[in-house]
Order: structure tokens, then sequence, then C-alpha cells
């Protein structure tokens, strides 16, 4: 018999080596004892073998969430595992199998355990030793989860020190993720932080849809001892039924101004037949949802200028301006366009301009909305309509501002920096003029920003000397 024992703290990558040597020697799983906590020493485990050992990345996805589990079993339960898809690639993806369901019903349960501790971690402000914040929490999971857990908490507060205790161990952070033996429950003081989340939580209490059964499903009850706003519930309750009639006496708000356009614009069914102008195409793109952006954008920014125009401008998305007017280049990117093309001598009348995705992509801070930059398939998705401009307009030159519109029409995703100011064949084989975003000239200072202009006159006013020739 084998006695391995696994360590704390990085248990999933131990065993995956211990298991990976013990299997290249085809030790039986009734041959090799687990032991989790390292109670009773480990045993040397034999070096690799020759038989090799192979995993496929949907079993080691599975085994490092059930790593995770409290089942002392898990280990032994990982390694059978292992052993039978020596033998048998396909037993793992058959969810009738006993092995299987049980180490599938052992992943979900944990997966679970990590989103209420992500969801229900609540951290209190300690006292701080350099500039950055410092926090603290106490979390008790069902699950031995800390490691699993908590990436998402670096990830998201990458800017702050902060520790989460829970009885398993303390993760602590200052840059740097470290984890330490479980210790006392730590004495976390009260902070201003705590009276303005339940001042936020309850004010989006709905009284007119208490459900408390679904409440307690997603937030259950063992949590709500290290929760601040759950001492509000059993009051929000009780004062419910007043609230709802209040609610009834002040009868039916008025909706915004914009409501009917945006309910008008979701009610419309998208139109599958294939434009034959530019104005039925531009009608369709309206109801666009090839990508996910149309969810979230205030409506589609379609191309605008001469249908016929020699030269077709294309950007790369619409910002936020762009967005809330349905026209493109209208922002302070679009004006130092213009500006441009007014000092090469190009008559915006004379040109269609338009940009490779018709949606604005962002992302919410406060009550601003930061500009995304679009991704491969969104960019994909909406050639199709960048390309209907193309056959419509014809032009016999397509300037590309920025990296998204050169791939859009290229399908090259090399970096433009020395690509810019240099001609190259679009997919359809028409020629295309790589320069810079003007909305790149605006994030430069200084000489960066003069040279950069500099280079965009220059590029605009050749696209004017390629079409006049």
């Amino acid at each position: 018999m084998i006695r391995v024992d696994l360590p704390r703290f990085g248990r999933f990558q131990a065993w995956r080596d211990a298991a990976r040597q013990l299997a290249s020697n085809r030790v039986s799983p009734t041959d090799v004892t687990w032991d989790d906590g390292g109670l009773f020493g480990s045993d040397p485990v034999p070096p690799p073998g020759p038989q090799p050992v192979t995993a496929s990345k949907d079993f080691l996805d599975l085994a490092r969430s059930v790593a995770s589990h409290s089942d002392p079993e898990r280990w032994a339960l990982l390694y059978t595992a292992l052993m039978r898809l020596q033998d048998d690639r396909g037993f793992i993806a058959n969810p009738a199998d006993p092995l299987t369901d049980r180490l599938g019903r052992m992943a979900k349960s944990v997966r679970r355990d990590i989103h209420k501790m992500h969801a229900f971690v609540r951290f209190h402000e300690l006292p701080a030793q350099g500039p950055r914040r410092s926090f603290g929490a106490w979390f008790e999971p069902e699950h031995p989860i800390l490691e699993a857990a908590t990436p998402f908490f670096v990830k998201r507060f990458a800017d702050m020190d902060w520790l989460i205790a829970t009885p398993e161990g303390t993760a602590r952070f200052d840059g740097t993720i470290t984890y330490d033996p479980p210790a006392d429950r730590p004495n976390l003081p009260e902070d201003a932080s705590h009276d303005l989340w339940q001042t936020y939580f309850a004010n989006i209490f709905n009284p007119a849809r208490i459900k408390t059964q679904a409440m307690r499903s997603e937030m259950p009850v063992k949590y709500w001892k290290n929760l601040p706003e759950t001492g509000l519930i059993a009051q929000m309750l009780a004062d419910a039924p007043r609230r709802v009639q209040a609610m009834r006496d002040a009868g039916a708000s008025t909706a915004p101004g914009f409501a009917a356009k945006v309910t008008a614009r979701i009610r419309q069914a998208p139109d599958e037949s294939m434009p034959q102008d530019m104005d039925s195409a531009g009608r369709q793109a309206s109801r666009c949802t090839r990508c996910d952006l149309c969810h979230a954008a205030t409506q589609t920014v379609w191309g605008k200028g001469d249908p016929a125009a020699p030269l077709m401008i294309v950007g790369e998305a619409p910002g936020d301006q762009e967005d809330l007017q349905g026209l493109p280049f209208v922002g302070p990117a679009g004006q130092l366009l213009h500006r441009t093309m007014e000092q090469a001598g190009l008559d915006a009348r004379r040109v269609w301009m338009t940009n490779a995705v018709k949606h604005f992509k962002f992302t919410p801070r406060g009550k601003r909305r930061i500009h995304q930059t679009p991704n491969v398939s969104e960019i994909k998705h909406c050639r199709w309509w960048l390309d209907l401009e193309r056959g419509f307009v014809q032009p016999r030159l397509t300037l590309a501002m920025g990296a998204t519109a050169a791939f859009a029409l290229t399908g090259n995703n090399r970096p433009l920096t020395p690509r810019r100011g240099q001609v190259e064949r679009a997919l359809d084989g028409g020629p295309v003029l790589l320069t810079w975003h003007p909305s790149l000239i605006l994030r430069l200072d200084g000489d960066r920003a003069a040279e950069a202009q500099k280079q965009f006159a220059q590029d605009l006013a050749q696209a004017r000397q390629m079409i006049a020739a």
C-alpha cells in the first residue's frame, strides 16, 4: 500500500504529479491511499514508469473542480477515473456512468460554492500601512475552495491589499497572492461601506415581487450571519405590504420620451431578404442581431455620405456620441477627421463614411460609457454589412483608419505601425490605404500626437491624389 500525503495548498498539482507517476507504473487504485491533510506522512512514490499516461482537457477541468470538494474520497475517485481513462477514453463523457455522474455532481457543487463565495464575501476596511487601502473578510464555504475562488478577487481588486480568512486557511494579497494555514476568525471592524451597502440593498428591494423561497435558494441562510445586509430583511418583508399599497396609490409613471423608439426597434423582426440598395440595407441594419453588441447599444450607426463616392472611409466602430445621434464621426475623433479632410482638400459630401462595426461597444463606468475595441468575432459578423456597403458604393479607393478597419477590409491583423501609409488589397480586391484612427491621435501627447497628426494629414492628402488620378 502506498500512502500519498497531499499539502494543504497546491493540492491539485501535487495529486496530478503523483497520480501521473503512479499511473505510469500502472499502480492499482486499491493499492494507493491518499492522505488529505498530511497527518500520517507520505510513502515514496515510484519514479515515472514505462507506461504512457494521457488525460483529456475535459478530464483535467473536471478533476481541477473535484479537487476542491470536501469529500475525503475525491482523490481516490479521481485516480480511479484516470486509470480507467487509459483504457476507455470515452467513459468520462458518458453521463450514465456512475463514476462520471458522481464526479460531475461533485464538480457542480464546487462551482456553485465558488459562485457563492464570489457573491457573499463582504470586505471590511482595515488600517493601511502604505498608500494602498487594505481590506479583510471572513467566509465559511462548504468546500475547501480558497485557492480556486481567490483568482477572481486578485483580478477584480488588484489595486488594494486584502485578506480572506476561511476555516481552510487565509489568502493574502499585496500585489502577490499567498496562502497561510487557518487561524482564529479575525476581528474585523465595521466600516462606512457597510452603511452604504445596506442603503443600496434596501433601495433595490422590490416589495411587489417577494419570493422568499427563491431568495433563500440564491442567498442560503447559512451565509446570513456574515452579511451586513441580512439584518434588514425581516423589516423589509414586514413593511412590504405598506410599500406595495403606496405604489398602487401613486399610479403608473410616465415612460421617458425615447421609450417608444427603443420598444419599436426591439419588436421589429429582422429582415432576412437581400437588400437591393443602400437605403434598404440601412433599414435592415437597424434591426441587426448578428452579434450581442446590439443589445447594449442605443442603435445601429449606418454609413453616411455619397453612395456613389470614389472614396470610402472606414473607421472602427461608433463612439458614445455616434451611438446617441445615430450618425458616424460626430464625436471628438470625427471632428478631427473632418478638420483634417478639409485641410487635405477632401469634400466630405463626396465621400462615403462608415465603420467596420455598426454598434457601440462599451463598458459602463459610473455615468460614463468607456469605448471598447470590438473583438475578431464581432468584426467578422459585421463584415457582412461592410461588404454590402462596398458593393453599393464600389469605391475606387478605401481609407482604413485603425487596425480594426484594416483587419475588417484586408483580413490581415498584423500590427498597423509598419503598414501605415501603404496600400494593400481588400478581400474583394480593391485598394486600401492604411492610416491611423483619429481617436489614437487624441490619446497621444506632445510630439507623438503632432507626428501622428502630420502622418494622418499626409495619408488623407495621398488619398485625394489617388482618387484624382
